[in-house]
C-alpha cells in the first residue's frame, strides 16, 4: 500500500505527518521551512509511495475561511502542479494548535519544549491526519 501525508501549512513552517503503509496510524514526520517544503516532498516521494495529501483548512468560528486560507490555496495549487497524480483532501484544522499544546502537556513535556513551534506544527499535522483517518474510516 501507500502512505497518506498531511500538512499544517504556515507561511514560515509546514508541519508534516504521515501514515504507515497500511494507513492505520498517523505519526508526526517533520517540520520544514515553507521555502523547503517542495524539495522535501520531492525527495520523500522518491523513496515512499504516497496516495493522498491532506491539507488543513483553517476556519473561523463562524465557519468562514481564515485569513491564512489565501496562502494555503496557493500551496495547494503548487501541490497540484508539482504532483498532479496525488489527490488532495481538506480537513478542518480549527483548534489543532491548541490540541497540540494540550497533547504536549498531557505527555508531560516541559514548558521549554511546549514552546517549540515546529513541534506544535508537526503535532497539528498529525491531528489533521488522524481526523481525516477517523472521518474516512480508513
Amino acid at each position: 500500500m501507500s502512505r497518506i501525508l498531511a500538512f499544517d501549512f504556515g507561511t514560515k513552517r509546514v508541519g508534516i505527518a504521515a501514515t504507515d503503509e497500511l494507513q492505520l496510524i498517523a505519526s508526526g514526520l517533520k517540520t520544514v521551512d515553507t521555502k523547503d517544503v517542495f524539495t522535501f516532498l520531492s525527495d520523500f516521494l522518491k523513496k515512499e509511495k504516497v496516495s493522498l495529501f491532506v491539507v488543513g483548512e483553517p476556519k473561523q468560528m463562524n465557519n468562514l475561511p481564515s485569513e491564512s486560507e489565501v496562502y494555503i490555496k496557493e500551496f495547494i495549487k503548487d501541490l497540484n502542479e508539482k504532483f498532479p497524480e496525488i489527490p488532495i483532501e481538506r480537513v478542518d484544522e480549527r483548534f489543532t494548535s491548541k490540541m497540540a499544546v494540550q497533547t504536549m502537556i498531557s505527555a508531560g513535556l516541559k514548558k521549554k519544549y511546549r514552546q517549540d513551534k515546529s513541534l506544535i506544527d508537526q503535532i497539528s499535522a498529525t491531528i489533521i491526519l488522524q481526523t481525516y483517518l477517523n472521518r474516512c474510516g480508513c
